[in-house]
């Protein structure tokens, strides 16, 4: 947080009971970074924190300066959904400055809630046996995946959990193309508006995270994460 200047502005709420790792909210006015302590892990604390506090929050307090701060804003500029932008883009960041950015997260989260919507809880919980081996771990992603089902025993699925590998493809996919420091200016904005919106845009004391002042490392980063998970741009063409 004193790296990224935002010591004293934001409320870390530490505990057990919370369904994903970290959570960025508001709660009574006040910025909340919530943190679930019985899954977290040395390694990828800071990767947390460029997910939750330099993407989420970032694009969330440069939001409010934006004449689509609003929902009416929103329709009036006929802004695209932010995500799976934001959420692609935090699954990035996450990863960003690791020794292996590996993906295999966001592509088990994927994997997790297209099984779910063909199989039970239990079948579920058998079929992800393969990829996670500890019974707790998979617990949490077939409830993530699960959620709001009152039948468990049926298939059927909460698809949220797609965004973020949607996300992340369609960003590596375009990533030569994207200004990513408008990106996070911008507020919370598909990058697929950011061209069009962009003089329209107040960037006056906009606020980008310091991972995104070397352009060059930036980048240099996202082939890294390309490289390492076996990605090329033809394939990422193919499908997208």
């Amino acid at each position: 947080m004193l790296k990224e200047g935002c010591l004293g502005e934001i409320v870390v709420h530490l505990t057990e009971d919370l369904l994903s790792r970290a959570s960025m909210t508001v709660v009574n006015g006040c910025p909340t970074l919530t943190i679930n302590v019985a899954t977290a892990r040395e390694h990828w604390l800071e990767g947390m924190l460029r997910h939750e506090i330099g993407t989420h929050y970032f694009r969330g307090i440069n939001n409010l300066q934006q004449p689509w701060n609003s929902w009416t804003g929103r329709k009036k500029h006929e802004l695209k959904p932010n995500n799976p932008t934001e959420e692609g883009l935090a699954s990035i960041h996450s990863v960003l400055f690791r020794k292996d950015p590996f993906l295999w997260r966001a592509a088990l989260l994927y994997y997790t809630v297209y099984r779910a919507s063909q199989l039970s809880f239990c079948e579920l919980f058998r079929d992800i046996g393969r990829f996670v081996k500890d019974p707790n771990t998979r617990w949490d992603y077939c409830v993530r995946a699960k959620r709001g089902w009152t039948d468990t025993s049926q298939p059927g699925c909460f698809s949220k959990d797609q965004v973020y590998l949607d996300g992340i493809l369609q960003i590596l996919r375009y990533r030569e193309t994207i200004d990513f420091h408008l990106l996070i200016a911008l507020g919370k904005v598909s990058y697929e508006d950011v061209d069009r919106l962009k003089g329209l845009a107040v960037i006056e004391n906009m606020r980008v995270p310091h991972f995104l002042q070397d352009h060059g490392r930036y980048m240099e980063h996202l082939e890294k994460i390309m490289e390492v998970n076996e990605l090329t741009d033809r394939e990422l063409k193919d499908l997208i």
